[in-house]
């Protein structure tokens, strides 16, 4: 038997592996988000993994800031890279070797004890992580309203960052940081099981209803990708500090734990609601409604000293947050369904992901963090007014 023989078998018997799992169905949807979470997961526990380095390594705020910002700037190199390797590689394979290389890099952060070091080796998890991120995105894009497939996405990561933010915190002072990386590790070995049941989602299987109109118009792509950008930077500039905001305002670790990972819990309605409602109201309404309430939701932060107005800000930022991310990066998907455009939405996450962090440091200093909501809250009413373009031209074109 040939090479070619042999392959189109293997192929064929792959096939046939992942007939019975439906590639529109919710159990593909919910292995993918595993897939795409797997290299980020440290986003949804970031309050955590900023306040263990400080408590565990006595790292300073910028120290811990820049441990972040430096992975999630790895992060976004690595999904940029995906934007030109998604149509030419082997996802599958490229997958599984990325993913035991995550395994190792969180392996060997628990015996790092130096800020330079931990934020050089961070960096380069980043790289591995994003570009994993980067392939789940343009896998994702190949499935039939990828708005729904987003919607798992968030759902996954704020479910079990909720229970990350529930505990983590509390364990590390008891058991170092290296609690922090083996959470990393355990997501990441669960992936890996799932792994052999995803389908394949070739690009020739895409069923291509009408290829009018294809051109891509560079403004509404750009408006898209900046507003993405903005959204990102201003929600993880404050979720990055959010427990030393607490504390500065004479909150309790005990009380800010489960209320953080309360609001993540209830942040699940706002992926639930996209999962439900799809595009069936369009996309200009929902989202630059949600983005104007998170806003509001961030300058409320002001008043933390009170629990409840914490408590209630932080759940209206979670499920808005939840809410919002789905449809911009569906945005990208109806522009390409073999993926690139969804992994350049990816790119544009994870830099203002990384920018918030960093930029958060620099205002921060000594605990100024009512800067660091200002301008928080300012960038999420810029950033409403720059996806109202291309939102309303997918609206207009669905009409």
């Amino acid at each position: 038997m040939t090479q070619s023989s042999t392959t189109k078998d293997s192929n064929i018997t792959s096939d046939k592996t992942n007939l019975k799992i439906d590639p529109n169905g919710i159990l593909a949807r919910i292995m993918l988000a595993f897939l795409t979470t797997a290299g980020i997961f440290y986003i949804n526990i970031m309050p955590a993994v900023v306040s263990g380095l400080k408590e565990a390594l006595d790292f300073t705020n910028q120290q811990a800031g820049f441990v972040g910002s430096a992975n999630l700037y790895g992060a976004a190199i690595g999904a940029l890279s995906a934007v030109f390797l998604i149509k030419k590689i082997n996802w599958r394979s490229w997958s599984y070797v990325l993913l035991i290389t995550l395994v190792a890099i969180d392996t060997s952060c628990m015996f790092i004890a130096n800020p330079e070091v931990m934020i050089a080796t961070r960096f380069i998890h980043g790289l591995v992580g994003g570009l994993l991120v980067g392939i789940g995105f343009g896998i994702i894009s190949r499935t039939n309203e990828a708005d729904k497939t987003f919607g798992y996405l968030l759902f996954i990561q704020w479910g079990l960052g909720g229970l990350g933010l529930m505990y983590l915190p509390e364990l590390v002072p008891s058991f170092g940081i290296s609690v922090l990386f083996i959470s990393l590790i355990a997501f990441t070995l669960v992936t890996l099981v799932m792994m052999p049941f995803i389908p394949h989602y070739a690009i020739e299987c895409i069923e291509v209803a009408d290829n009018t109109g294809t051109t891509i118009k560079r403004l509404p792509l750009s408006l898209n990708l900046f507003g993405i950008f903005l959204f990102q930077a201003a929600n993880m500039g404050l979720f990055a500090y959010m427990i030393g905001l607490g504390k500065a305002e004479g909150l309790l670790i005990k009380f800010m734990s489960p209320a953080l990972a309360s609001a993540s819990w209830i942040a699940l309605l706002g992926a639930f609601l996209v999962i439900i409602i799809g595009t069936k109201f369009g996309r200009t309404v929902p989202l630059v409604a949600s983005i104007l309430i998170t806003a509001i939701a961030s300058w409320v932060l002001h008043y933390s000293e009170s629990d409840q107005i914490y408590l209630i800000a932080n759940i209206i930022i979670g499920v808005t947050w939840a809410f919002t991310l789905p449809y911009m990066f569906g945005i990208c998907s109806e522009l390409d369904k073999a993926g690139q455009l969804a992994a350049l939405g990816g790119f544009a996450s994870k830099m203002g992901l990384a920018t918030g962090p960093m930029v958060g440091a620099l205002l921060l200093g000594e605990d100024n963090y009512d800067m660091v909501i200002d301008m928080a809250a300012l960038a999420l009413i810029v950033c409403a007014a720059v996806i109202f373009i291309p939102a309303r031209m997918l609206d207009y074109k669905k009409s």
